[in-house]
């Protein structure tokens, strides 16, 4: 078998179906590119039958059984590890690919062209779109404090369109220009094998989210990250992480303030875990207000439930 250029490493847990179907648009758009590439599926202790659906539809990917879940980096750095320390290794480029992805037609390809014709450029993502065609926004430039204390909190939900956001999401520039952006969303990630091994793998600190970032942080050191719309890939946001919703949350808060603290230092991260309990507090009390005046009770108690599992679990440090 011809050794490949390109690794593509899928983490996965619980999304069976969706997996099948990334696996096979991702054959379909490298069929006929001449690129050699070997596909390595991370399982994160699946209970849905994912192991019998790769064995008998796709018996020539690499399944690696993680025995528990290890978190998107943790399973990513699982397959990195495996795949670029073989002997007679000649992978190039490594694309990281969530398993609710849909490639469409040649993106692959396309992107691996991209970063071959320009060496200046160690990460290429393709824009997304959701389910029903419509963009995903995943260009970021890096986050202020400003943004750490908007993103994924009540003032998000009350205050949609604000300056942080758009100048975060790169809302100032149109989605179908080819641009260099600070760090893209990890649903899609080419990236350059020459740079993995000058930064390292990434950071397996954060179960789940702002590891793409941060690790984009360092890469960054070593050439420009590039948002390129000419490849598209469709994604089903979140097929996984929504299984639980309140994990999803507390998880995400969790990692920002990781984050936090190591791009700001430790009196930030103290600030924002504050107002994250004290903004979450209030929810609470919003929520225990209404389940006392009789409002639509189970739903109240429903996310009364929810806010304090997030306030009990929400920690300051790892």
């Amino acid at each position: 078998m011809q050794q490949p250029m390109l690794a593509i490493i899928i983490v996965s847990w619980n999304v069976r179906d969706l997996l099948e179907r990334c696996i096979t648009t991702v054959h379909a758009s490298l069929a006929g590119s001449g690129i050699a590439y070997r596909i390595t599926v991370v399982d994160n202790a699946s209970t849905d039958g994912t192991f019998a659906m790769l064995r008998t539809r796709h018996p020539n990917v690499e399944v690696i059984d993680a025995g528990r879940n290890l978190g998107f980096a943790g399973g990513n750095n699982l397959a990195l590890r495996r795949v670029l320390s073989r002997n007679g290794s000649r992978v190039r480029h490594v694309l990281l690919l969530n398993p609710d992805t849909e490639v469409i037609g040649d993106a692959i390809p396309t992107l691996v062209r991209y970063l071959e014709e320009h060496p200046d450029v160690v990460v290429v993502g393709p824009r997304l779109r959701y389910s029903d065609g419509t963009v995903q926004s995943s260009r970021r430039r890096f986050p202020t404090p400003g943004v750490l204390f908007w993103e994924s909190t009540p003032l998000e939900w009350r205050w949609l369109n604000n300056p942080w956001v758009r100048r975060y999401r790169c809302m100032d520039t149109p989605d179908d220009q080819e641009q260099t952006v600070d760090w893209l969303v990890g649903a899609a990630l080419l990236v350059r094998r020459s740079a993995i091994d000058r930064v390292g793998l990434l950071d397996a600190g954060f179960v789940m989210y702002s590891e793409e970032l941060e690790w984009q942080q360092r890469l960054h050191a070593c050439g420009r990250i590039v948002y390129l719309p000419a490849a598209e890939i469709m994604h089903h946001e979140g097929k996984s992480s929504t299984q639980v919703p309140t994990w999803r949350l507390m998880t995400f808060h969790r990692s920002r303030l990781r984050y936090a603290r190591m791009r700001y230092g430790d009196h930030l991260a103290t600030g924002l875990y504050i107002f994250l309990m004290a903004v979450y507090g209030a929810e609470l009390f919003v929520e225990a207000g209404k389940w006392l005046l009789g409002h639509r009770r189970d739903l109240r108690r429903q996310r009364i439930g929810g806010y304090v599992a997030f306030l009990r679990g929400l920690g300051l440090r790892d």
